[in-house]
């Protein structure tokens, strides 16, 4: 009798215990808090789980993209800073949203035959997804609400520089060039550093 009231008092303890850590800001949560870009798995154009935490040690640029848009030439800019600075550590992330005037309607692969075809697009290319809005893509809810950058992506080809670790340094809207000398003298600054 002793024994069992022993073991009761126990099973009791550890189950208070237990929902404790749960519903503690320490608990579980707060592991699955994410620090950086590279804490997101995302799915390729091609339908493949590609953990973006595989780009550490690289400088990322990160561009939602669309087929149908005034900027959508820069399309061609982005594939030649990619092709200027990717034997130093450059890597372009493009994350195609319908997003902005509906000007990305196509699936993922006319929007990859697009990209292909049209512009010789060689950086890598991912799923389309939705940037803004309830349906806000959870990597885009990190960069436009927990990052040094918040704020609502305002249109297509709204930029993000990350450095080495992961962390994003720089925000440039649509507008702004990818061979701009702004971009440019950024991104060869990042890429001096040594990855950590």
């Amino acid at each position: 009798m002793k024994e069992a009231m022993l073991v009761c008092i126990a099973v009791a303890m550890l189950t208070s215990w237990t929902d404790a850590q749960e519903s503690s800001p320490k608990g579980k949560d707060e592991a699955m808090t994410p620090e950086s870009v590279l804490d997101f798995t995302m799915t390729t154009i091609d339908g493949k789980k590609e953990p973006l935490s595989s780009y550490k040690g690289n400088v990322l640029l990160i561009v939602n993209t669309a087929s149908e848009c005034g900027y959508t030439p820069q399309y061609e800019t982005l594939e030649k800073l990619y092709e200027t600075y990717k034997d130093k550590g450059l890597r372009i992330l493009a994350f195609p949203a319908n997003d902005f005037g509906a000007q990305e309607p196509g699936t993922d692969s006319v929007i990859k035959s697009f990209c292909l075809t049209k512009y010789h697009v060689a950086f890598d290319l991912f799923s389309k997804i939705s940037v803004k809005g309830k349906d806000k893509n959870p990597l885009y809810q990190y960069i436009t609400e927990k990052s040094p950058f918040p704020g609502e992506i305002k249109w297509n080809f709204q930029k993000y520089l990350v450095d080495r670790s992961g962390k994003i340094v720089a925000r440039y809207m649509s507008a702004t060039d990818p061979m701009s000398r702004e971009v440019r003298f950024k991104v060869e600054g990042l890429l001096a550093q040594k990855a950590p």
